[in-house]
């Protein structure tokens, strides 16, 4: 058995997996937009501003972005332009505090820092943000055992 988070951004897939790209060294492993789907499936309509009933055509139906070991997968839903993530945190696991401020530096970027990176009694780097997309992320540093 095998989950994975599934992340609608409502409008702005494109520009979350630029932001991951950057951010994170994320790669997209797949991505099919409206306009892929068969003539016969639901096609989307022209409004670009995604506020119909089907999102356009040149909006991400799905797509699969590999960060580090883990594939995400992402969408711009429906594109009603209010994504939310409510109780749900994705975590990154860094082998370094180095590696740990400097994700978290790239994810806080536009986003709200909730908890600073910080030293705690279970690692040498802890802390949480939402991003820019409103994506609550969990950084810590892993432990050697």
């Amino acid at each position: 058995m095998k989950v994975q988070s599934y992340l609608s951004f409502e409008g702005r897939c494109d520009e979350a997996i630029g932001f991951y790209k950057k951010a994170l060294g994320a790669e997209v492993v797949q991505l099919m937009r409206y306009s892929d789907a068969p003539a016969q499936a639901p096609s989307g309509n022209a409004d670009e501003s995604c506020s119909g009933t089907m999102p356009s055509p040149d909006k991400v139906m799905h797509a699969v972005v590999r960060i580090g070991e883990t594939e995400v997968m992402v969408s711009d839903g429906r594109c009603s332009g209010r994504a939310e993530f409510k109780g749900v945190m994705l975590a990154l696991t860094a082998n370094t505090d180095a590696e740990a401020h400097q994700w978290f530096d790239a994810l806080a970027d536009g986003g709200q820092v909730l908890q600073p990176l910080m030293k705690t009694f279970f690692t040498s780097s802890f802390g949480m943000l939402n991003d820019r997309f409103g994506v609550a992320w969990l950084l810590v540093v892993a432990q050697p055992s």
